[in-house]
């Protein structure tokens, strides 16, 4: 068994080759192996978002503060709020962060395969983003 204590793993700034905007990190856990869980708090200022990407073994989100927005190709973005939790299958793209005016705060939890737990693809753009409805 392993306790990490608070505060002992530096929140980082999101890598701007796979975010939009003002994005912020904290590790909870990356278990070791065999286990492939990976799992981080994510805050996102109003207008920041995650580049399209996929998970080789899902994802799960769930919004602890503020109001956001989820997209997946060829369908409009859809709302998510705080105390909301969100599924997104293997392979599917998808991208996710704040609205346009808010704040959003989620915790994401996926696994890990083959030393992976995303790929990433090209960024949202500002008419993907804005076909957002009002948050």
């Amino acid at each position: 068994m392993d306790i990490f204590p608070a505060g002992q793993r530096p929140t980082l700034r999101a890598n701007p080759d796979w975010f939009t905007g003002t994005v912020w990190q904290d590790p909870i856990i990356e278990a070791p192996s065999p286990a492939r869980v990976r799992a981080l708090r994510v805050a996102f200022e109003p207008g920041a978002r995650t580049a399209w990407h996929h998970h080789p073994l899902g994802q799960t989100l769930h919004v602890t503060d503020g109001v956001g927005l989820i997209g997946v190709r060829d369908a409009p973005p859809r709302v998510i709020r705080a105390g909301d939790t969100v599924w997104i299958p293997p392979g599917l793209e998808h991208w996710h962060g704040a609205g346009p005016t808010t704040g959003m705060v989620h915790t994401a939890i996926q696994e890990q395969q083959d030393g992976s737990v995303a790929t990433w693809l090209n960024k949202v753009t500002d008419a993907e983003y804005g076909a957002a409805p009002a948050d």
